[in-house]
Protein backbone atom coordinates (compact mmCIF):
# COMPACT_ATOMS: atom_id res chain seq x y z
CA UNK A 1 0.00 0.00 0.00
CA UNK A 2 1.33 3.42 -0.92
CA UNK A 3 1.78 6.01 1.76
CA UNK A 4 0.10 9.36 2.05
CA UNK A 5 1.77 12.60 1.05
CA UNK A 6 3.05 15.23 3.47
CA UNK A 7 2.41 18.88 2.68
CA UNK A 8 3.92 21.83 4.51
CA UNK A 9 1.50 24.61 3.60
CA UNK A 10 2.13 28.28 4.26
CA UNK A 11 -1.12 30.15 4.88
CA UNK A 12 0.38 33.65 4.98
CA UNK A 13 0.67 36.26 7.71
CA UNK A 14 -2.92 36.47 8.92
CA UNK A 15 -5.39 37.71 6.33
CA UNK A 16 -7.13 34.60 4.85
CA UNK A 17 -7.20 36.36 1.47
CA UNK A 18 -3.39 36.18 1.40
CA UNK A 19 -3.51 32.37 1.35
CA UNK A 20 -2.42 31.16 -2.08
CA UNK A 21 -4.80 29.38 -4.42
CA UNK A 22 -2.63 26.25 -4.25
CA UNK A 23 -2.59 26.28 -0.46
CA UNK A 24 -6.38 26.60 -0.34
CA UNK A 25 -6.81 23.70 -2.77
CA UNK A 26 -4.54 21.40 -0.78
CA UNK A 27 -6.20 22.32 2.51
CA UNK A 28 -9.63 21.45 1.09
CA UNK A 29 -8.41 18.14 -0.32
CA UNK A 30 -6.37 16.85 2.66
CA UNK A 31 -7.40 13.89 4.78
CA UNK A 32 -5.60 15.25 7.85
CA UNK A 33 -5.03 18.87 8.93
CA UNK A 34 -2.28 19.38 11.50
CA UNK A 35 -1.29 22.60 13.27
CA UNK A 36 0.83 23.71 16.21
CA UNK A 37 -0.43 25.74 19.14
CA UNK A 38 0.51 26.78 22.66
CA UNK A 39 -1.26 25.10 25.57
CA UNK A 40 -4.26 27.40 25.25
CA UNK A 41 -5.03 25.42 22.07
CA UNK A 42 -5.66 28.40 19.79
CA UNK A 43 -3.84 28.17 16.46
CA UNK A 44 -3.46 31.26 14.29
CA UNK A 45 -2.59 29.08 11.32
CA UNK A 46 -5.83 27.11 11.72
CA UNK A 47 -7.85 30.32 12.03
CA UNK A 48 -6.37 31.59 8.77
CA UNK A 49 -7.10 28.29 7.02
CA UNK A 50 -10.60 27.86 8.47
CA UNK A 51 -12.48 29.19 5.39
CA UNK A 52 -10.94 26.35 3.38
CA UNK A 53 -11.62 23.45 5.78
CA UNK A 54 -14.30 20.96 4.74
CA UNK A 55 -15.52 20.23 8.26
CA UNK A 56 -15.14 16.45 8.06
CA UNK A 57 -11.35 16.24 8.10
CA UNK A 58 -9.19 14.69 10.80
CA UNK A 59 -7.48 17.41 12.84
CA UNK A 60 -4.24 16.88 14.69
CA UNK A 61 -3.60 19.68 17.19
CA UNK A 62 0.09 19.60 18.03
CA UNK A 63 0.11 21.39 21.39
CA UNK A 64 3.46 22.52 22.76
CA UNK A 65 4.12 21.21 26.28
CA UNK A 66 6.09 24.36 27.08
CA UNK A 67 6.67 27.79 25.51
CA UNK A 68 8.57 30.30 27.65
CA UNK A 69 8.01 28.91 31.15
CA UNK A 70 10.44 26.75 33.11
CA UNK A 71 10.34 22.98 32.75
CA UNK A 72 11.39 20.03 34.91
CA UNK A 73 12.32 17.81 31.94
CA UNK A 74 15.76 16.19 32.53
CA UNK A 75 16.92 17.60 29.20
CA UNK A 76 15.66 21.05 30.07
CA UNK A 77 13.64 23.20 27.66
CA UNK A 78 15.35 21.85 24.54
CA UNK A 79 14.93 18.28 25.71
CA UNK A 80 11.20 18.80 26.28
CA UNK A 81 10.74 20.42 22.85
CA UNK A 82 12.75 17.75 21.01
CA UNK A 83 10.69 15.02 22.68
CA UNK A 84 7.49 16.81 21.68
CA UNK A 85 8.57 17.17 18.03
CA UNK A 86 9.52 13.49 17.85
CA UNK A 87 6.14 12.43 19.25
CA UNK A 88 4.25 14.82 16.96
CA UNK A 89 6.11 13.51 13.93
CA UNK A 90 5.14 9.93 14.79
CA UNK A 91 1.48 10.94 15.15
CA UNK A 92 1.60 12.28 11.60
CA UNK A 93 3.59 9.27 10.38
CA UNK A 94 0.74 6.99 11.51
CA UNK A 95 -1.62 8.80 9.14
CA UNK A 96 0.91 8.79 6.30
CA UNK A 97 1.52 5.05 6.75
CA UNK A 98 -2.23 4.51 6.48
CA UNK A 99 -2.27 6.29 3.10
CA UNK A 100 -3.77 9.55 4.33
CA UNK A 101 -2.48 12.88 2.97
CA UNK A 102 -1.42 15.26 5.73
CA UNK A 103 -1.33 19.06 5.48
CA UNK A 104 0.68 20.77 8.20
CA UNK A 105 -0.42 24.39 8.42
CA UNK A 106 2.19 27.06 8.92
CA UNK A 107 1.62 30.73 9.48
CA UNK A 108 3.64 32.77 6.99
CA UNK A 109 6.06 30.50 5.13
CA UNK A 110 6.62 26.88 6.26
CA UNK A 111 10.42 27.06 6.15
CA UNK A 112 10.87 30.57 7.56
CA UNK A 113 11.16 30.48 11.38
CA UNK A 114 8.19 28.09 11.38
CA UNK A 115 7.30 24.99 13.39
CA UNK A 116 6.63 22.95 10.26
CA UNK A 117 10.37 22.63 9.59
CA UNK A 118 10.70 20.32 12.61
CA UNK A 119 8.17 17.94 11.04
CA UNK A 120 9.91 18.29 7.70
CA UNK A 121 13.30 17.28 9.11
CA UNK A 122 11.81 14.18 10.70
CA UNK A 123 9.44 13.06 7.91
CA UNK A 124 10.49 14.38 4.49
CA UNK A 125 13.08 11.64 3.94
CA UNK A 126 10.48 8.98 4.74
CA UNK A 127 7.42 10.14 2.77
CA UNK A 128 6.62 12.01 -0.46
CA UNK A 129 6.67 15.66 0.58
CA UNK A 130 5.79 19.02 -0.95
CA UNK A 131 6.29 22.46 0.59
CA UNK A 132 3.96 25.27 -0.48
CA UNK A 133 5.46 28.70 0.23
CA UNK A 134 3.46 31.48 1.84
CA UNK A 135 3.62 35.26 2.27
CA UNK A 136 6.03 36.02 5.10
CA UNK A 137 5.55 38.43 7.98
CA UNK A 138 8.33 40.59 6.55
CA UNK A 139 6.44 41.08 3.29
CA UNK A 140 3.22 41.74 5.18
CA UNK A 141 4.85 44.27 7.51
CA UNK A 142 6.52 46.12 4.65
CA UNK A 143 3.18 46.30 2.84
CA UNK A 144 1.43 47.50 6.00
CA UNK A 145 3.88 50.37 6.26
CA UNK A 146 3.81 51.09 2.54
CA UNK A 147 7.58 51.23 2.89
CA UNK A 148 10.11 49.57 0.55
CA UNK A 149 12.82 47.70 2.43
CA UNK A 150 15.60 47.46 -0.12
CA UNK A 151 16.38 49.07 -3.42
CA UNK A 152 19.10 48.62 -6.03
CA UNK A 153 22.13 46.94 -4.38
CA UNK A 154 21.01 47.23 -0.77
CA UNK A 155 21.28 44.16 1.49
CA UNK A 156 18.46 42.96 3.74
CA UNK A 157 19.39 41.13 6.95
CA UNK A 158 16.82 39.10 8.89
CA UNK A 159 17.55 38.76 12.62
CA UNK A 160 15.82 37.10 15.59
CA UNK A 161 15.23 39.44 18.51
CA UNK A 162 16.59 36.75 20.83
CA UNK A 163 20.19 37.58 19.89
CA UNK A 164 22.28 39.41 22.54
CA UNK A 165 22.02 43.19 22.36
CA UNK A 166 25.67 43.68 21.36
CA UNK A 167 25.39 41.11 18.56
CA UNK A 168 22.17 42.67 17.29
CA UNK A 169 23.72 46.14 17.32
CA UNK A 170 26.78 44.93 15.42
CA UNK A 171 24.73 43.27 12.71
CA UNK A 172 22.34 46.22 12.41
CA UNK A 173 25.26 48.59 11.97
CA UNK A 174 26.74 46.36 9.24
CA UNK A 175 23.67 46.07 6.99
CA UNK A 176 21.62 48.39 4.79
CA UNK A 177 18.18 47.14 5.77
CA UNK A 178 17.00 44.81 8.54
CA UNK A 179 13.96 42.96 9.79
CA UNK A 180 14.00 41.86 13.43
CA UNK A 181 11.48 39.16 14.37
CA UNK A 182 10.35 37.54 17.61
CA UNK A 183 9.90 40.74 19.58
CA UNK A 184 7.50 40.22 22.49
CA UNK A 185 9.69 39.91 25.58
CA UNK A 186 12.79 40.89 23.58
CA UNK A 187 11.51 44.32 22.58
CA UNK A 188 13.58 46.37 25.04
CA UNK A 189 16.68 44.46 23.96
CA UNK A 190 15.93 45.06 20.27
CA UNK A 191 15.11 48.75 20.62
CA UNK A 192 18.29 49.25 22.62
CA UNK A 193 20.35 47.52 19.92
CA UNK A 194 18.77 49.72 17.25
CA UNK A 195 19.79 52.81 19.21
CA UNK A 196 23.28 51.42 19.81
CA UNK A 197 23.68 50.96 16.07
CA UNK A 198 22.67 54.59 15.46
CA UNK A 199 19.57 53.49 13.53
CA UNK A 200 15.86 54.25 13.62
CA UNK A 201 13.07 51.96 12.54
CA UNK A 202 9.40 51.08 12.32
CA UNK A 203 7.22 48.76 14.36
CA UNK A 204 4.46 46.54 12.93
CA UNK A 205 2.18 44.42 15.10
CA UNK A 206 -0.09 41.64 13.81
CA UNK A 207 0.45 42.56 10.15
CA UNK A 208 -2.70 41.97 8.01
CA UNK A 209 -4.64 40.67 11.06
CA UNK A 210 -7.40 42.35 13.03
CA UNK A 211 -5.68 44.72 15.40
CA UNK A 212 -2.82 45.54 13.05
CA UNK A 213 -0.77 48.43 14.42
CA UNK A 214 2.15 50.40 13.01
CA UNK A 215 4.30 53.01 14.70
CA UNK A 216 7.78 54.45 14.96
CA UNK A 217 9.91 52.03 16.95
CA UNK A 218 10.79 54.72 19.49
CA UNK A 219 7.10 55.40 20.29
CA UNK A 220 6.05 51.86 21.30
CA UNK A 221 5.25 50.88 24.90
CA UNK A 222 7.32 47.71 25.61
CA UNK A 223 4.57 46.27 27.81
CA UNK A 224 2.16 46.26 24.85
CA UNK A 225 4.33 44.28 22.42
CA UNK A 226 3.09 40.77 21.48
CA UNK A 227 5.19 37.96 20.02
CA UNK A 228 3.70 38.60 16.57
CA UNK A 229 5.43 41.91 16.03
CA UNK A 230 8.35 42.92 13.86
CA UNK A 231 10.84 45.77 13.65
CA UNK A 232 11.78 47.04 10.19
CA UNK A 233 14.79 49.21 9.39
CA UNK A 234 14.62 50.20 5.70
CA UNK A 235 17.77 50.90 3.74
CA UNK A 236 18.73 54.51 3.14
CA UNK A 237 17.99 54.34 -0.59
CA UNK A 238 14.68 52.52 -0.17
CA UNK A 239 13.56 54.98 2.52
CA UNK A 240 14.49 58.08 0.51
CA UNK A 241 11.96 60.04 -1.51
CA UNK A 242 12.81 60.72 -5.14
CA UNK A 243 13.48 64.27 -6.17
CA UNK A 244 10.64 65.55 -8.35
CA UNK A 245 11.85 65.70 -11.94
CA UNK A 246 12.21 69.13 -13.49
CA UNK A 247 9.23 70.04 -15.60
CA UNK A 248 10.03 69.57 -19.26
CA UNK A 249 7.68 70.58 -22.02
CA UNK A 250 7.98 67.55 -24.23
CA UNK A 251 7.63 67.89 -27.98
CA UNK A 252 4.63 66.28 -29.59
CA UNK A 253 4.96 63.40 -32.03
CA UNK A 254 2.92 61.45 -34.53
CA UNK A 255 3.54 57.71 -34.84
CA UNK A 256 1.67 55.88 -37.58
CA UNK A 257 1.19 52.25 -36.54
CA UNK A 258 -0.21 49.08 -38.04
CA UNK A 259 -2.20 46.72 -35.84
CA UNK A 260 -2.00 43.77 -38.24
CA UNK A 261 -4.94 41.98 -39.83
CA UNK A 262 -6.78 40.94 -36.65
CA UNK A 263 -6.39 40.95 -32.87
CA UNK A 264 -3.65 41.34 -30.26
CA UNK A 265 -1.76 38.23 -31.43
CA UNK A 266 -0.84 40.10 -34.62
CA UNK A 267 0.38 43.22 -32.81
CA UNK A 268 4.14 43.80 -32.67
CA UNK A 269 5.67 44.70 -29.27
CA UNK A 270 6.93 47.94 -30.83
CA UNK A 271 3.42 48.99 -31.84
CA UNK A 272 1.93 47.85 -28.51
CA UNK A 273 4.40 50.09 -26.65
CA UNK A 274 3.43 53.13 -28.73
CA UNK A 275 -0.29 52.46 -28.30
CA UNK A 276 0.20 52.18 -24.54
CA UNK A 277 2.17 55.43 -24.24
CA UNK A 278 0.07 57.61 -26.55
CA UNK A 279 -2.04 60.55 -25.36
CA UNK A 280 -4.35 60.40 -28.37
CA UNK A 281 -5.42 57.69 -30.82
CA UNK A 282 -6.53 58.80 -34.27
CA UNK A 283 -8.00 56.49 -36.89
CA UNK A 284 -10.86 54.86 -38.70
CA UNK A 285 -13.40 53.68 -36.14
CA UNK A 286 -13.20 49.89 -36.72
CA UNK A 287 -9.39 50.02 -36.47
CA UNK A 288 -9.54 52.01 -33.23
CA UNK A 289 -11.91 49.38 -31.86
CA UNK A 290 -9.05 46.87 -32.00
CA UNK A 291 -7.18 48.85 -29.35
CA UNK A 292 -8.39 48.22 -25.75
CA UNK A 293 -9.87 51.40 -24.23
CA UNK A 294 -7.83 53.43 -21.77
CA UNK A 295 -9.60 56.37 -20.05
CA UNK A 296 -6.28 58.23 -19.88
CA UNK A 297 -6.30 58.49 -23.67
CA UNK A 298 -8.53 60.45 -26.06
CA UNK A 299 -9.85 58.69 -29.15
CA UNK A 300 -10.58 60.51 -32.39
CA UNK A 301 -12.55 58.21 -34.70
CA UNK A 302 -13.47 59.25 -38.22
CA UNK A 303 -14.80 57.92 -41.51
CA UNK A 304 -12.50 55.93 -43.78
CA UNK A 305 -12.69 58.52 -46.57
CA UNK A 306 -11.19 61.53 -44.80
CA UNK A 307 -7.53 60.50 -44.63
CA UNK A 308 -6.09 63.97 -45.22
CA UNK A 309 -8.32 65.53 -42.57
CA UNK A 310 -7.40 62.75 -40.14
CA UNK A 311 -3.70 63.28 -40.80
CA UNK A 312 -3.96 67.05 -40.30
CA UNK A 313 -5.85 66.53 -37.03
CA UNK A 314 -3.12 64.20 -35.73
CA UNK A 315 -0.41 66.69 -36.68
CA UNK A 316 -2.28 69.57 -35.02
CA UNK A 317 -2.53 67.54 -31.80
CA UNK A 318 1.20 66.83 -31.94
CA UNK A 319 1.92 70.52 -32.50
CA UNK A 320 0.17 71.16 -29.16
CA UNK A 321 2.57 68.75 -27.43
CA UNK A 322 0.51 65.55 -27.63
CA UNK A 323 1.89 62.09 -28.41
CA UNK A 324 -0.42 60.81 -31.11
CA UNK A 325 -0.78 57.30 -32.53
CA UNK A 326 -2.44 57.14 -35.93
CA UNK A 327 -3.92 53.66 -36.10
CA UNK A 328 -4.13 51.61 -39.29
CA UNK A 329 -5.10 48.02 -39.80
CA UNK A 330 -2.48 45.77 -41.37
CA UNK A 331 0.63 47.73 -42.29
CA UNK A 332 0.28 51.54 -42.31
CA UNK A 333 2.52 51.81 -45.38
CA UNK A 334 0.38 49.53 -47.57
CA UNK A 335 -2.75 51.33 -48.83
CA UNK A 336 -3.12 52.94 -45.42
CA UNK A 337 -2.39 56.03 -43.34
CA UNK A 338 1.40 56.39 -43.49
CA UNK A 339 1.45 57.96 -46.95
CA UNK A 340 -1.48 60.25 -46.08
CA UNK A 341 0.20 61.51 -42.91
CA UNK A 342 3.55 62.06 -44.62
CA UNK A 343 1.90 63.89 -47.51
CA UNK A 344 0.16 66.33 -45.16
CA UNK A 345 3.27 66.56 -42.96
CA UNK A 346 5.21 67.82 -45.99
CA UNK A 347 3.37 71.15 -45.66
CA UNK A 348 5.58 73.92 -44.33
CA UNK A 349 3.62 74.38 -41.09
CA UNK A 350 4.23 70.75 -40.09
CA UNK A 351 7.88 70.30 -41.07
CA UNK A 352 9.08 70.43 -37.45
CA UNK A 353 6.59 67.84 -36.16
CA UNK A 354 8.30 64.43 -35.68
CA UNK A 355 6.59 61.66 -37.63
CA UNK A 356 7.47 57.98 -37.35
CA UNK A 357 6.02 54.92 -39.08
CA UNK A 358 5.96 51.49 -37.43
CA UNK A 359 5.16 48.46 -39.60
CA UNK A 360 2.48 45.86 -39.04
CA UNK A 361 1.62 42.52 -40.59
CA UNK A 362 -0.14 43.32 -43.85
CA UNK A 363 -3.08 41.34 -45.21
CA UNK A 364 -1.13 39.89 -48.16
CA UNK A 365 1.45 38.40 -45.78
CA UNK A 366 -1.26 36.98 -43.50
CA UNK A 367 -3.25 35.40 -46.34
CA UNK A 368 -0.12 34.05 -48.03
CA UNK A 369 1.02 32.43 -44.80
CA UNK A 370 -2.42 30.87 -44.29
CA UNK A 371 -1.98 28.78 -47.45
CA UNK A 372 1.80 28.48 -47.68
CA UNK A 373 3.92 30.87 -49.75
CA UNK A 374 2.18 32.04 -52.94
CA UNK A 375 4.22 35.27 -52.77
CA UNK A 376 7.49 33.38 -52.41
CA UNK A 377 8.96 34.94 -55.56
CA UNK A 378 8.64 38.37 -57.21
CA UNK A 379 5.15 39.76 -56.82
CA UNK A 380 3.06 42.90 -57.20
CA UNK A 381 0.61 44.51 -54.77
CA UNK A 382 -2.29 46.31 -56.43
CA UNK A 383 -5.50 47.92 -55.15
CA UNK A 384 -8.62 47.66 -57.32
CA UNK A 385 -10.11 50.76 -55.74
CA UNK A 386 -10.61 53.57 -58.24
CA UNK A 387 -11.49 56.15 -55.60
CA UNK A 388 -8.01 57.74 -55.73
CA UNK A 389 -6.96 56.68 -59.25
CA UNK A 390 -8.96 55.94 -62.43
CA UNK A 391 -9.88 52.42 -63.42
CA UNK A 392 -7.80 52.73 -66.56
CA UNK A 393 -4.66 53.00 -64.41
CA UNK A 394 -5.72 49.97 -62.37
CA UNK A 395 -6.25 47.94 -65.54
CA UNK A 396 -2.89 49.02 -67.00
CA UNK A 397 -1.06 47.97 -63.87
CA UNK A 398 -2.86 44.63 -63.66
CA UNK A 399 -1.95 43.93 -67.29
CA UNK A 400 1.68 44.94 -66.71
CA UNK A 401 2.03 42.71 -63.64
CA UNK A 402 0.38 39.82 -65.45
CA UNK A 403 2.59 40.34 -68.49
CA UNK A 404 5.68 40.31 -66.28
CA UNK A 405 4.53 36.97 -64.82
CA UNK A 406 4.35 38.31 -61.25
CA UNK A 407 2.16 36.84 -58.56
CA UNK A 408 -0.34 39.55 -57.62
CA UNK A 409 -1.85 40.45 -54.24
CA UNK A 410 -5.08 42.37 -54.83
CA UNK A 411 -6.38 44.71 -52.12
CA UNK A 412 -9.85 46.36 -52.01
CA UNK A 413 -11.13 43.93 -54.65
CA UNK A 414 -14.88 44.57 -54.53
CA UNK A 415 -17.36 46.84 -52.76
CA UNK A 416 -21.07 47.61 -52.97
CA UNK A 417 -20.26 50.76 -54.94
CA UNK A 418 -18.10 48.89 -57.51
CA UNK A 419 -19.27 45.25 -57.67
CA UNK A 420 -18.12 44.80 -61.29
CA UNK A 421 -14.37 45.30 -60.88
CA UNK A 422 -13.38 41.85 -59.61
CA UNK A 423 -14.94 40.17 -62.62
CA UNK A 424 -13.27 42.70 -64.92
CA UNK A 425 -9.90 42.07 -63.28
CA UNK A 426 -10.33 38.29 -63.65
CA UNK A 427 -11.14 38.59 -67.33
CA UNK A 428 -8.17 40.88 -67.91
CA UNK A 429 -5.81 38.49 -66.13
CA UNK A 430 -7.12 35.53 -68.15
CA UNK A 431 -5.73 37.28 -71.24
CA UNK A 432 -2.24 36.69 -69.80
CA UNK A 433 -2.55 33.69 -67.49
CA UNK A 434 -3.62 30.08 -67.76
CA UNK A 435 -7.17 29.34 -66.57
CA UNK A 436 -5.58 26.88 -64.10
CA UNK A 437 -3.53 29.59 -62.37
CA UNK A 438 -3.97 29.15 -58.57
CA UNK A 439 -6.00 31.86 -56.82
CA UNK A 440 -6.33 32.33 -53.05
CA UNK A 441 -9.23 34.19 -51.42
CA UNK A 442 -8.49 35.12 -47.81
CA UNK A 443 -11.20 36.75 -45.74
CA UNK A 444 -10.73 38.01 -42.14
CA UNK A 445 -7.51 35.99 -41.74
CA UNK A 446 -6.59 35.85 -38.05
CA UNK A 447 -10.11 36.85 -37.00
CA UNK A 448 -13.09 34.87 -35.80
CA UNK A 449 -14.59 34.78 -39.30
CA UNK A 450 -11.46 33.55 -41.09
CA UNK A 451 -12.18 31.88 -44.42
CA UNK A 452 -9.51 30.84 -46.92
CA UNK A 453 -10.45 29.42 -50.31
CA UNK A 454 -8.11 28.00 -52.96
CA UNK A 455 -9.48 28.03 -56.49
CA UNK A 456 -8.31 28.78 -60.04
CA UNK A 457 -8.45 31.91 -62.14
CA UNK A 458 -11.10 30.43 -64.42
CA UNK A 459 -13.26 29.33 -61.49
CA UNK A 460 -12.88 32.55 -59.51
CA UNK A 461 -16.39 33.64 -58.46
CA UNK A 462 -16.56 37.41 -57.77
CA UNK A 463 -19.55 36.81 -55.49
CA UNK A 464 -17.18 35.15 -53.02
CA UNK A 465 -15.19 38.38 -52.72
CA UNK A 466 -15.86 41.51 -50.65
CA UNK A 467 -13.85 44.40 -49.17
CA UNK A 468 -12.63 42.21 -46.30
CA UNK A 469 -11.17 39.70 -48.76
CA UNK A 470 -7.65 39.75 -50.13
CA UNK A 471 -7.10 37.98 -53.46
CA UNK A 472 -3.78 36.43 -54.46
CA UNK A 473 -3.37 35.42 -58.11
CA UNK A 474 -0.39 33.14 -58.73
CA UNK A 475 2.33 33.39 -61.36
CA UNK A 476 2.90 30.78 -64.06
CA UNK A 477 5.16 28.85 -61.67
CA UNK A 478 2.80 28.91 -58.68
CA UNK A 479 1.76 25.41 -57.60
CA UNK A 480 -1.04 23.92 -55.53
CA UNK A 481 -0.20 20.72 -53.63
CA UNK A 482 -2.58 18.66 -51.53
CA UNK A 483 -1.13 17.99 -48.06
CA UNK A 484 -3.38 15.96 -45.81
CA UNK A 485 -6.76 17.68 -45.71
CA UNK A 486 -5.68 21.07 -47.11
CA UNK A 487 -4.30 22.68 -50.23
CA UNK A 488 -0.91 24.34 -49.95
CA UNK A 489 -0.01 27.04 -52.47
CA UNK A 490 3.53 28.23 -53.13
CA UNK A 491 5.63 29.97 -55.76
CA UNK A 492 9.13 28.43 -55.98
CA UNK A 493 12.18 30.65 -55.56
CA UNK A 494 13.71 29.34 -58.82
CA UNK A 495 12.11 30.42 -62.09
CA UNK A 496 11.33 28.12 -65.06
CA UNK A 497 8.60 29.49 -67.28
Amino acid sequence: MSTGRLYGVGVGPGDPELTTIKAARLIRAADVIAYHSARHGRSIARRIAEPHLRGDQIEEALVYPVTTETVDHPGGYQGAIDEFYAAAAERLAAHLDAGRDVVVLAEGDPLFYGSYMHMHKRLAHRYPTEVVPGVTSISAASAALGQPLVERDEVLTVLPGTLPRTELARRLADTDSAAVLKLGRTFDNVRGAVADAGRTGFYVERATMDGQRTAALADVDPDSVPYFAIALLPGAVAASLPEPPPRVDRPGEVVVVGTGPAGRDWLTPQVAAVLGAADDLVGYGPYLDRVPPNPRQTRHASDNRVEADRAAHALDLAAAGRCVAVVSGGDPGVFAMAAAVLEVAAQQKYVDIPVRVLPGVTASSAVAAAVGAPLGHDHAVISLSDRLKPWEVVAERLAAAAGADLAIAIYNPRSKARPWQMAAARDLLLEHRSPETPVVLGRDVGGSGERVTVTTLAQLDPEQVDMRTLVIVGASTTRTVRRGDRDVVFTPRHYHR
